[in-house]
Protein backbone atom coordinates (compact mmCIF):
# COMPACT_ATOMS: atom_id res chain seq x y z
CA UNK A 1 0.00 0.00 0.00
CA UNK A 2 1.32 3.44 -0.99
CA UNK A 3 0.59 6.38 1.28
CA UNK A 4 0.90 9.84 -0.22
CA UNK A 5 -0.99 13.01 0.64
CA UNK A 6 -1.97 14.86 -2.53
CA UNK A 7 -4.75 17.21 -3.60
CA UNK A 8 -6.98 15.79 -6.33
CA UNK A 9 -10.09 16.54 -8.34
CA UNK A 10 -12.91 13.99 -8.56
CA UNK A 11 -11.64 11.86 -11.49
CA UNK A 12 -8.07 12.02 -10.34
CA UNK A 13 -9.23 11.18 -6.83
CA UNK A 14 -10.56 7.82 -8.04
CA UNK A 15 -7.37 7.11 -9.94
CA UNK A 16 -5.08 7.84 -7.02
CA UNK A 17 -7.27 5.82 -4.69
CA UNK A 18 -6.78 2.86 -7.02
CA UNK A 19 -3.03 3.38 -6.94
CA UNK A 20 -2.92 3.62 -3.14
CA UNK A 21 -4.87 0.37 -2.94
CA UNK A 22 -2.40 -1.29 -5.36
CA UNK A 23 -5.12 -1.76 -7.98
CA UNK A 24 -4.24 -1.61 -11.67
CA UNK A 25 -5.33 1.39 -13.72
CA UNK A 26 -7.67 0.78 -16.64
CA UNK A 27 -7.73 2.53 -20.00
CA UNK A 28 -10.20 5.17 -18.87
CA UNK A 29 -7.82 6.03 -16.05
CA UNK A 30 -4.94 6.29 -18.51
CA UNK A 31 -6.91 8.58 -20.79
CA UNK A 32 -7.86 10.78 -17.85
CA UNK A 33 -4.23 11.12 -16.78
CA UNK A 34 -3.15 12.00 -20.31
CA UNK A 35 -5.88 14.65 -20.56
CA UNK A 36 -5.27 16.11 -17.10
CA UNK A 37 -3.66 19.56 -16.95
CA UNK A 38 -3.99 20.38 -13.25
CA UNK A 39 -2.25 17.64 -11.29
CA UNK A 40 1.30 17.57 -12.62
CA UNK A 41 2.99 17.50 -9.21
CA UNK A 42 0.70 14.81 -7.84
CA UNK A 43 1.25 12.57 -10.86
CA UNK A 44 5.02 13.02 -10.65
CA UNK A 45 5.18 12.42 -6.89
CA UNK A 46 3.07 9.29 -7.10
CA UNK A 47 5.12 7.83 -9.95
CA UNK A 48 8.31 8.52 -8.01
CA UNK A 49 6.86 6.84 -4.95
CA UNK A 50 5.84 3.73 -6.92
CA UNK A 51 9.23 3.55 -8.62
CA UNK A 52 11.02 3.69 -5.25
CA UNK A 53 8.82 0.87 -3.97
CA UNK A 54 9.88 -1.24 -6.98
CA UNK A 55 13.49 -0.20 -7.59
CA UNK A 56 14.43 1.52 -4.30
CA UNK A 57 16.84 4.35 -5.09
CA UNK A 58 18.76 2.52 -7.81
CA UNK A 59 19.12 3.70 -11.41
CA UNK A 60 20.65 1.28 -13.87
CA UNK A 61 22.64 1.85 -17.06
CA UNK A 62 24.44 -0.26 -19.66
CA UNK A 63 27.85 0.20 -21.27
CA UNK A 64 27.09 -0.47 -24.91
CA UNK A 65 27.80 0.51 -28.47
CA UNK A 66 25.08 1.35 -30.97
CA UNK A 67 25.74 0.79 -34.69
CA UNK A 68 23.42 1.91 -37.49
CA UNK A 69 24.87 0.00 -40.43
CA UNK A 70 23.07 1.71 -43.34
CA UNK A 71 20.90 4.75 -43.94
CA UNK A 72 19.63 3.47 -47.29
CA UNK A 73 15.96 2.61 -46.89
CA UNK A 74 12.96 2.08 -49.15
CA UNK A 75 10.42 3.01 -46.47
CA UNK A 76 8.98 6.52 -46.43
CA UNK A 77 8.26 7.29 -42.78
CA UNK A 78 7.21 10.88 -42.20
CA UNK A 79 8.87 11.08 -38.81
CA UNK A 80 12.30 10.04 -40.13
CA UNK A 81 15.22 12.26 -41.06
CA UNK A 82 17.67 9.37 -41.34
CA UNK A 83 16.52 7.61 -44.53
CA UNK A 84 18.49 8.07 -47.76
CA UNK A 85 18.28 6.48 -51.21
CA UNK A 86 21.17 4.66 -52.83
CA UNK A 87 21.77 7.74 -55.01
CA UNK A 88 21.95 10.19 -52.09
CA UNK A 89 25.35 11.85 -51.71
CA UNK A 90 25.45 11.06 -48.00
CA UNK A 91 24.13 7.50 -48.14
CA UNK A 92 26.28 4.79 -46.58
CA UNK A 93 26.44 1.07 -45.93
CA UNK A 94 28.97 -0.45 -43.56
CA UNK A 95 30.70 -3.69 -44.44
CA UNK A 96 30.81 -6.47 -41.88
CA UNK A 97 34.55 -5.81 -41.44
CA UNK A 98 33.82 -2.14 -40.66
CA UNK A 99 31.16 -3.15 -38.14
CA UNK A 100 33.64 -5.49 -36.44
CA UNK A 101 36.12 -2.59 -36.33
CA UNK A 102 33.53 -0.37 -34.65
CA UNK A 103 32.77 -3.05 -32.07
CA UNK A 104 36.49 -3.26 -31.31
CA UNK A 105 36.39 0.47 -30.59
CA UNK A 106 33.62 -0.24 -28.11
CA UNK A 107 35.76 -2.81 -26.35
CA UNK A 108 38.14 -0.01 -25.41
CA UNK A 109 35.43 1.37 -23.09
CA UNK A 110 34.42 -2.07 -21.85
CA UNK A 111 31.08 -2.60 -23.58
CA UNK A 112 29.06 -5.72 -22.84
CA UNK A 113 26.30 -5.06 -25.40
CA UNK A 114 26.23 -4.23 -29.09
CA UNK A 115 23.01 -2.87 -30.58
CA UNK A 116 22.78 -3.23 -34.36
CA UNK A 117 19.99 -1.85 -36.56
CA UNK A 118 19.75 0.01 -39.85
CA UNK A 119 17.59 1.24 -42.67
CA UNK A 120 15.75 -1.29 -44.80
CA UNK A 121 18.13 -1.45 -47.74
CA UNK A 122 16.33 -3.23 -50.60
CA UNK A 123 19.64 -4.41 -52.07
CA UNK A 124 20.64 -6.41 -49.01
CA UNK A 125 20.76 -10.18 -49.33
CA UNK A 126 19.38 -12.02 -46.29
CA UNK A 127 22.80 -13.60 -45.83
CA UNK A 128 24.14 -10.18 -44.85
CA UNK A 129 22.00 -10.22 -41.70
CA UNK A 130 22.71 -13.86 -40.84
CA UNK A 131 26.43 -13.53 -41.53
CA UNK A 132 26.67 -10.30 -39.57
CA UNK A 133 25.45 -11.99 -36.39
CA UNK A 134 27.66 -15.00 -37.06
CA UNK A 135 30.81 -12.87 -37.50
CA UNK A 136 30.09 -10.73 -34.45
CA UNK A 137 29.65 -13.87 -32.34
CA UNK A 138 32.83 -15.45 -33.73
CA UNK A 139 34.88 -12.35 -32.94
CA UNK A 140 33.20 -11.49 -29.62
CA UNK A 141 32.00 -14.71 -27.98
CA UNK A 142 31.04 -13.02 -24.67
CA UNK A 143 29.26 -9.98 -26.14
CA UNK A 144 25.49 -9.64 -25.87
CA UNK A 145 24.10 -9.11 -29.39
CA UNK A 146 20.96 -6.95 -29.41
CA UNK A 147 19.94 -6.62 -33.04
CA UNK A 148 17.30 -6.18 -35.73
CA UNK A 149 13.87 -4.67 -35.19
CA UNK A 150 10.60 -6.46 -36.05
CA UNK A 151 10.69 -4.63 -39.39
CA UNK A 152 13.99 -6.29 -40.27
CA UNK A 153 12.65 -9.68 -39.18
CA UNK A 154 9.65 -9.15 -41.47
CA UNK A 155 11.95 -8.30 -44.42
CA UNK A 156 14.05 -11.40 -43.78
CA UNK A 157 10.94 -13.55 -43.69
CA UNK A 158 9.69 -12.10 -46.98
CA UNK A 159 13.03 -12.48 -48.80
CA UNK A 160 13.78 -16.00 -47.60
CA UNK A 161 10.24 -17.36 -47.53
CA UNK A 162 10.95 -18.55 -43.98
CA UNK A 163 8.49 -18.20 -41.13
CA UNK A 164 9.29 -15.73 -38.37
CA UNK A 165 10.14 -18.73 -36.20
CA UNK A 166 12.67 -20.00 -38.73
CA UNK A 167 14.28 -16.57 -39.12
CA UNK A 168 14.68 -16.31 -35.35
CA UNK A 169 15.97 -19.87 -35.17
CA UNK A 170 18.77 -19.09 -37.64
CA UNK A 171 19.61 -15.80 -35.93
CA UNK A 172 19.74 -17.52 -32.52
CA UNK A 173 21.97 -20.28 -33.88
CA UNK A 174 24.29 -17.61 -35.26
CA UNK A 175 24.46 -15.78 -31.94
CA UNK A 176 21.55 -13.34 -31.52
CA UNK A 177 20.61 -12.75 -27.87
CA UNK A 178 17.81 -10.15 -27.88
CA UNK A 179 16.14 -7.57 -30.09
CA UNK A 180 15.07 -3.91 -29.90
CA UNK A 181 11.32 -3.39 -29.86
CA UNK A 182 11.57 -0.50 -32.27
CA UNK A 183 9.53 -0.03 -35.47
CA UNK A 184 6.56 0.20 -33.10
CA UNK A 185 6.27 4.00 -33.40
CA UNK A 186 2.53 4.24 -32.69
CA UNK A 187 0.50 1.04 -32.99
CA UNK A 188 -2.93 2.68 -33.40
CA UNK A 189 -3.70 1.58 -36.99
CA UNK A 190 -4.99 4.78 -38.63
CA UNK A 191 -2.31 7.08 -37.24
CA UNK A 192 0.32 4.44 -38.01
CA UNK A 193 -0.80 4.42 -41.66
CA UNK A 194 -0.48 8.20 -41.76
CA UNK A 195 3.07 8.47 -40.44
CA UNK A 196 4.60 5.20 -41.71
CA UNK A 197 2.34 3.61 -44.29
CA UNK A 198 5.12 1.40 -45.70
CA UNK A 199 6.00 -0.19 -42.38
CA UNK A 200 4.61 -3.46 -41.07
CA UNK A 201 1.14 -3.26 -39.60
CA UNK A 202 0.57 -3.25 -35.87
CA UNK A 203 -0.72 -6.83 -36.13
CA UNK A 204 2.49 -8.00 -37.80
CA UNK A 205 4.61 -6.13 -35.25
CA UNK A 206 2.74 -7.85 -32.44
CA UNK A 207 3.04 -11.29 -34.05
CA UNK A 208 6.80 -10.90 -34.56
CA UNK A 209 7.33 -9.67 -30.99
CA UNK A 210 5.27 -12.52 -29.54
CA UNK A 211 7.18 -15.02 -31.67
CA UNK A 212 10.49 -13.66 -30.38
CA UNK A 213 9.32 -13.86 -26.78
CA UNK A 214 8.01 -17.41 -27.29
CA UNK A 215 11.50 -18.37 -28.50
CA UNK A 216 13.09 -16.77 -25.41
CA UNK A 217 14.35 -13.75 -27.29
CA UNK A 218 13.67 -10.81 -25.02
CA UNK A 219 12.98 -7.35 -26.42
CA UNK A 220 12.41 -3.79 -25.35
CA UNK A 221 9.09 -2.04 -25.92
CA UNK A 222 8.86 1.49 -27.33
CA UNK A 223 6.53 4.30 -28.30
CA UNK A 224 7.17 7.39 -30.42
CA UNK A 225 5.14 10.26 -28.96
CA UNK A 226 4.67 13.97 -29.50
CA UNK A 227 3.81 13.95 -33.22
CA UNK A 228 0.25 13.71 -34.61
CA UNK A 229 -0.98 10.97 -32.29
CA UNK A 230 -4.03 11.51 -30.11
CA UNK A 231 -4.35 10.48 -26.49
CA UNK A 232 -6.72 7.75 -27.69
CA UNK A 233 -3.86 6.46 -29.90
CA UNK A 234 -1.54 6.40 -26.90
CA UNK A 235 -4.09 4.45 -24.86
CA UNK A 236 -4.45 1.92 -27.70
CA UNK A 237 -0.65 1.52 -27.93
CA UNK A 238 0.04 1.18 -24.21
CA UNK A 239 -2.90 -1.16 -23.67
CA UNK A 240 -1.56 -3.44 -26.41
CA UNK A 241 1.96 -3.40 -24.96
CA UNK A 242 0.67 -4.13 -21.46
CA UNK A 243 -1.40 -7.06 -22.72
CA UNK A 244 1.60 -8.54 -24.53
CA UNK A 245 3.67 -8.25 -21.35
CA UNK A 246 0.93 -9.99 -19.38
CA UNK A 247 0.98 -12.81 -21.93
CA UNK A 248 4.73 -13.24 -22.54
CA UNK A 249 6.67 -11.33 -19.89
CA UNK A 250 9.18 -10.87 -22.70
CA UNK A 251 9.81 -7.11 -22.54
CA UNK A 252 12.88 -6.06 -20.58
CA UNK A 253 11.95 -2.38 -20.39
CA UNK A 254 9.71 0.32 -21.80
CA UNK A 255 11.33 3.21 -23.68
CA UNK A 256 9.33 6.34 -24.50
CA UNK A 257 10.89 8.22 -27.42
CA UNK A 258 9.90 11.89 -27.83
CA UNK A 259 9.57 12.86 -31.49
CA UNK A 260 12.52 14.86 -32.83
CA UNK A 261 11.02 16.81 -35.69
CA UNK A 262 13.48 19.36 -37.07
CA UNK A 263 14.58 17.50 -40.20
CA UNK A 264 11.44 15.48 -40.89
CA UNK A 265 8.38 16.02 -43.04
CA UNK A 266 6.24 16.16 -39.89
CA UNK A 267 8.16 19.09 -38.44
CA UNK A 268 5.25 21.52 -38.85
CA UNK A 269 2.85 19.20 -37.02
CA UNK A 270 4.95 18.51 -33.94
CA UNK A 271 3.13 18.53 -30.61
CA UNK A 272 6.08 18.45 -28.25
CA UNK A 273 9.17 20.61 -28.76
CA UNK A 274 11.53 20.03 -25.87
CA UNK A 275 12.90 23.57 -26.15
CA UNK A 276 10.03 24.99 -24.04
CA UNK A 277 9.47 24.50 -20.33
CA UNK A 278 5.83 23.56 -20.86
CA UNK A 279 6.77 20.75 -23.21
CA UNK A 280 9.52 19.52 -20.94
CA UNK A 281 6.83 19.15 -18.31
CA UNK A 282 4.73 17.17 -20.79
CA UNK A 283 7.63 14.77 -21.31
CA UNK A 284 8.20 14.33 -17.58
CA UNK A 285 4.48 13.80 -17.02
CA UNK A 286 4.40 11.19 -19.78
CA UNK A 287 7.23 9.24 -18.14
CA UNK A 288 5.34 9.38 -14.85
CA UNK A 289 2.12 8.14 -16.43
CA UNK A 290 3.99 5.17 -17.87
CA UNK A 291 5.07 4.20 -14.37
CA UNK A 292 1.49 4.51 -13.11
CA UNK A 293 -0.09 2.50 -15.94
CA UNK A 294 2.53 -0.12 -16.86
CA UNK A 295 2.25 -2.10 -13.66
CA UNK A 296 3.88 -5.15 -15.26
CA UNK A 297 7.08 -3.31 -16.25
CA UNK A 298 9.85 -3.09 -13.68
CA UNK A 299 12.00 -0.90 -15.90
CA UNK A 300 11.10 2.43 -17.51
CA UNK A 301 14.00 3.92 -19.44
CA UNK A 302 14.64 7.61 -20.01
CA UNK A 303 16.14 8.75 -23.32
CA UNK A 304 19.05 11.15 -22.93
CA UNK A 305 19.85 11.30 -26.70
CA UNK A 306 16.30 12.55 -27.32
CA UNK A 307 15.75 14.88 -24.36
CA UNK A 308 19.27 15.73 -23.20
CA UNK A 309 21.14 14.78 -20.04
CA UNK A 310 19.61 17.56 -17.91
CA UNK A 311 16.00 16.54 -18.55
CA UNK A 312 16.92 12.86 -18.33
CA UNK A 313 18.25 13.49 -14.82
CA UNK A 314 14.98 15.24 -13.90
CA UNK A 315 13.01 12.26 -15.23
CA UNK A 316 14.66 10.06 -12.59
CA UNK A 317 12.31 11.71 -10.08
CA UNK A 318 9.31 10.99 -12.33
CA UNK A 319 9.19 7.20 -12.32
CA UNK A 320 12.08 6.20 -14.58
CA UNK A 321 14.76 3.87 -13.24
CA UNK A 322 17.09 3.31 -16.19
CA UNK A 323 19.40 5.78 -17.91
CA UNK A 324 20.01 3.75 -21.05
CA UNK A 325 23.47 3.27 -22.49
CA UNK A 326 26.72 4.92 -23.48
CA UNK A 327 25.78 4.32 -27.18
CA UNK A 328 28.96 5.87 -28.73
CA UNK A 329 26.92 6.73 -31.82
CA UNK A 330 23.23 7.19 -32.56
CA UNK A 331 22.69 8.34 -36.12
CA UNK A 332 18.90 8.18 -36.31
CA UNK A 333 18.17 10.83 -33.67
CA UNK A 334 21.02 13.01 -34.93
CA UNK A 335 19.71 12.85 -38.51
CA UNK A 336 16.27 14.03 -37.37
CA UNK A 337 17.81 17.11 -35.77
CA UNK A 338 18.69 15.86 -32.29
CA UNK A 339 21.51 17.90 -30.79
CA UNK A 340 22.25 16.21 -27.48
CA UNK A 341 25.13 14.09 -28.74
CA UNK A 342 25.68 10.41 -29.34
CA UNK A 343 27.94 9.38 -26.45
CA UNK A 344 28.07 9.63 -22.69
CA UNK A 345 30.95 7.93 -20.92
CA UNK A 346 30.26 5.54 -18.07
CA UNK A 347 31.75 8.06 -15.61
CA UNK A 348 29.46 10.79 -17.01
CA UNK A 349 26.39 8.60 -16.58
CA UNK A 350 27.41 7.69 -13.03
CA UNK A 351 27.87 11.38 -12.16
CA UNK A 352 24.51 12.32 -13.67
CA UNK A 353 22.69 9.58 -11.78
CA UNK A 354 24.37 10.61 -8.53
CA UNK A 355 23.40 14.24 -9.16
CA UNK A 356 19.77 13.10 -9.00
CA UNK A 357 20.40 11.60 -5.56
CA UNK A 358 20.20 8.08 -6.97
CA UNK A 359 22.47 5.05 -6.75
CA UNK A 360 24.00 4.12 -10.14
CA UNK A 361 24.09 0.39 -10.93
CA UNK A 362 25.65 -1.04 -14.06
CA UNK A 363 23.55 -3.75 -15.71
CA UNK A 364 23.57 -6.07 -18.68
CA UNK A 365 20.94 -6.05 -21.46
CA UNK A 366 18.61 -8.33 -19.50
CA UNK A 367 18.82 -6.14 -16.38
CA UNK A 368 21.10 -8.36 -14.36
CA UNK A 369 23.21 -6.07 -12.18
CA UNK A 370 26.95 -6.20 -12.80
Amino acid sequence: MINLNVSKNSNIDNIFNKIYQSRHLDNDDLFCLLEDSENFNEIIQTADCINKSINSNKVSYVVNRNINFTNICYLNCKFCGYKRTANSKDSFTLTIDKIIEKINEGYKIGINEICVTGGINPDFNPDFYFDLIKYIRANFPELHIHAFSPQEIFELSCKTGFSYEKVFEILKENGLNSMPGTAAEILAPETRKTICKDKISADKWVKIIKTAHKMDIKSSATILFGHIESNTDIVYHLDLIRKIQDETNGFTEFIALPFISHKTSLKHQVKIDINTNANRQKILKFYAILRLYLHNFKNIQTSWPKIGAELAVQSLACGTNDFGGTLMEESITKSAGGNFGEYLSESDIISLIKSAGKIPVRRDTLYNYI
